[in-house]
């Protein structure tokens, strides 16, 4: 699932071609995609882009009036944007195409999803409780209702970093499954949790940290998530693109996730892999000391 370097590429991606233009059609394929609209897509049509925002791992585009297209990419959800008269060429020949939207500069704006576990719903707003900007790309202090139970991410400025350092510092849960929760913090999913752990030396099965470990936990966040949005996420497969097709490539500098078996870059001992919470984790077992007892 694409966790917030991804989604963040993609909102850059989608700002550049969307603020300021207007939507003249917006047509279903098929009623999943809608699924949270009961008013399937039809509001947007006739509202401006002011905004491409995003919290955590949703987007949404704002509409002004109290009203956002909200976007969830699901395991497979895509934008593409098409350059007028390529429709006939790409678009019109798209595999999986769940909605398609048109824009007055002759663009198509289109939502792809294999899986079909993404959806676009337009959406009202609601006040933040802490009433400062909704999110990265965002000036008003609102987010799309269904959005505001997300938390902040490590990269907003408006995080409150001395009540996630609290967390932290205090928490009987397991640390990868507190990173996981995006109620507590967003954008954070398996590979980004495999990541800051192994670079801050953190066991996932770690519960309350020292202060200056629970610092360095979130330091190490700060950093994967720069590097990756630096080098335009991480692309397994073809199912997480940016707006214009390309793929992200900080697979390459992955120290931790999906390398269990092969060597730790900093001490030799090989990677392990275990399961918490569900989810395969990787760490290396000499730098990431077991928690006693």
């Amino acid at each position: 699932m694409p966790e917030l370097p991804e989604v963040e590429s993609i909102r850059r991606g989608l700002a550049e071609h969307l603020v300021g233009r207007r939507i003249l059609g917006a047509r279903a394929f098929g009623t999943r995609v809608i699924r949270r609209a009961p008013q399937g897509l039809a509001p947007v049509v006739g509202r401006t882009v002011r905004a491409v925002v995003r919290r955590g791992k949703f987007l949404w585009c704002d509409m002004g009036e109290d009203l956002a297209l909200l976007a969830h990419l699901g395991m497979s959800g895509q934008f593409r944007v098409d350059e007028p008269g390529e429709e006939e060429s790409t678009a019109g020949q798209r595999r999986h195409l769940r909605a398609r939207f048109e824009l007055d500069n002759g663009l198509l704006l289109d939502f792809v999803d294999q899986r079909t576990f993404g959806y676009l719903a337009p959406v009202t707003f609601q006040a933040t409780a802490d009433g400062q900007p909704g999110g990265a790309g965002s000036k008003r202090a609102v987010v799309p209702a269904p959005v505001a139970h997300i938390a902040r991410d490590l990269l907003d400025p408006y995080l409150d970093e001395s009540a996630l350092l609290d967390i932290l510092g205090t928490t009987r849960r397991a640390l990868k499954r507190v990173l996981l929760d995006q109620e507590i913090v967003s954008g954070i999913g398996n590979i980004y949790a495999d990541e800051m752990l192994y670079r801050a030396r953190i066991h996932p099965e770690a519960t309350a940290l020292p202060a200056a470990a629970a610092q360095a936990l979130l330091n190490a966040g700060r950093e994967v998530l720069e590097a990756a949005l630096a080098a335009g996420g991480t692309s397994f497969d073809q199912l997480y693109v940016h707006v214009n097709g390309e793929s992200g490539y900080f697979e390459r500098s992955l120290q931790a996730y999906g390398r269990a078996g092969q060597p730790c870059a900093r001490c030799g001992a090989p990677l392990q892999k275990i399961t918490l919470g569900g989810r395969s984790t990787t760490l290396c077992p000499v730098c990431q000391v077991a928690p006693v007892g």
